[in-house]
């Protein structure tokens, strides 16, 4: 029999990597909260019609990735696997339209998608993301840009590229379809057999194909940033002059459609040519008929999602929060095991220091190792037969240093170190 392994396209994770997922997702609710965003949390599945009329029956999503299941009620349902159309069912499900507007939210949730799992990429993977719900102001289509810009330059992510674009509205987008529609009917013979079938479905996901001949093609066709109704211009403008104002470089993409038919208006995505082909690291845009789409009142918002894992791959590294624990206890006098179990805990609870003892019946010599290869900070020696039994000598692991502090005083000295550690430059 062989050994069980997780399913293809989904992945352990392991506790370093578990420590540097726990600072990306710390470093963003920093971020979020100076933002007035606060935290959701949906669902992980979802009645698959919400998908369905809220993403749209023609994407990719909808037609080839999404894992949809009948319950034991023969109900159908989805496992998530993207984070708007929930947290818009939830505002309108809760009635949060009378909270005062916009509604600021934010979200950190494993989303599920049946793609071809590649670098940076996976069947279940982990999404933050932000929600900004009831106004039509350029204003909010630029700050959620720039929070999602901070959250990037929070965790030393550089060299990223902002493309936006604007999708039109309901006003000019149909007629921009059509153009764009017979164009491509033009061209049926030069598109590959998926970019035909979208020309009738819709023609805009067109643009979200990777073979050349269909790029180059697309190339040639006309741009809806050349067709919008002057309302939409005037929004697309506002945004873009809003983020040059703050330091951010938009770079106008006409190709820039983002993989859901929900999107009006804005749309942007931070990329790094780090990551070759699959290059976005996190994007979103303006929906603002997809509340009305899933049967609430028309409102109007803007969001962005951003993989973790695409986070982790532009960063580089694996990032750990720290090396190890802030301290090692050895025990020389199996006496004061008990002794030792109390101090730990005291320093534990008291100043939530990361501690740790040996819970294997190591000898002293087998405990020190522990402690070495534990990562520790420090090693907290007790019992040593040339001390006083009330007192342990603090090893610092990092550079040898030691100093003889009595047991009653530990706590205290740990808090006074600890106080000076963070005043230092």
């Amino acid at each position: 029999m062989s050994e069980p392994q997780a399913p293809k396209g989904t992945y352990d994770l392991l506790p370093d990597d578990a420590e540097g997922r726990d600072l990306v997702v710390a470093t963003a609710a920093v971020v979020f909260a100076a933002y007035g965003y606060r935290r959701i949390v949906t669902p992980e599945f979802e009645d698959t019609a919400l998908f369905e009329r809220g993403v749209g029956e023609a994407t990719d999503m909808v037609r080839k990735e999404m894992y949809t299941f009948s319950d034991k009620g023969g109900r159908s349902l989805t496992l998530r696997p993207e984070g708007t159309a929930p947290i818009c069912r939830a505002y309108v499900e809760h009635g949060m339209h009378k909270l005062p507007q916009p509604v600021k939210l934010w979200y950190y949730a494993p989303m599920f998608r049946y793609e071809r799992p590649q670098a940076g990429r996976y069947r279940e993977h982990f999404q933050l993301g932000a929600e900004a719900i009831g106004s039509a102001d350029p204003q909010v289509d630029a700050e959620i840009i720039a929070m999602l810009a901070q959250l990037y330059e929070e965790l030393g992510i550089g060299e990223l590229r902002l493309a936006v674009n604007s999708m039109g509205d309901q006003v000019c987008r149909p007629a921009y379809v059509e153009r764009l529609r017979d164009f491509l009917g033009g061209r049926q013979a030069e598109l590959c057999p998926e970019c035909r079938e979208r020309t009738q479905l819709n023609p805009l996901r067109t643009f979200d194909c990777k073979k050349e001949t269909c790029r180059a093609v697309l190339g040639e066709a006309p741009q809806i940033v050349d067709h919008l109704c002057a309302d939409c211009r005037a929004h697309f403008e506002r945004v873009t002059l809003l983020l040059g104002d703050i330091g951010l470089d938009p770079q106008v993409d006409f190709r820039l459609v983002r993989g859901l038919d929900y999107y009006t208006r804005t749309t942007f995505e931070f990329s790094s040519a780090h990551l070759g082909a699959q290059s976005g690291v996190g994007g979103g845009g303006r929906y603002d008929g997809l509340i009305e789409l899933i049967g609430g009142s028309p409102t109007p918002g803007v969001g962005f999602g951003t993989g973790v894992e695409r986070i982790s791959l532009v960063m580089g590294v694996r990032e750990s929060a720290k090396s190890g624990p802030d301290a090692y206890f050895v025990c020389y006098d199996e006496r004061l095991r008990a002794r030792v179990f109390t101090l730990v805990q005291q320093l534990r609870s008291e100043l939530l220091l990361e501690v740790d003892l040996d819970l294997a019946g190591r000898t002293p010599k087998g405990q020190l190792k522990q402690a070495d290869r534990s990562g520790a900070l420090r090693a907290v020696l007790v019992g040593l037969e040339w001390l006083d039994p009330g007192t342990a000598r603090v090893r610092d692991l990092r550079n040898g240093d030691e100093d003889d502090v009595a047991l009653d005083a530990l706590a205290d000295w740990f808090a006074a170190a600890n106080d000076t550690a963070e005043g230092a430059p």
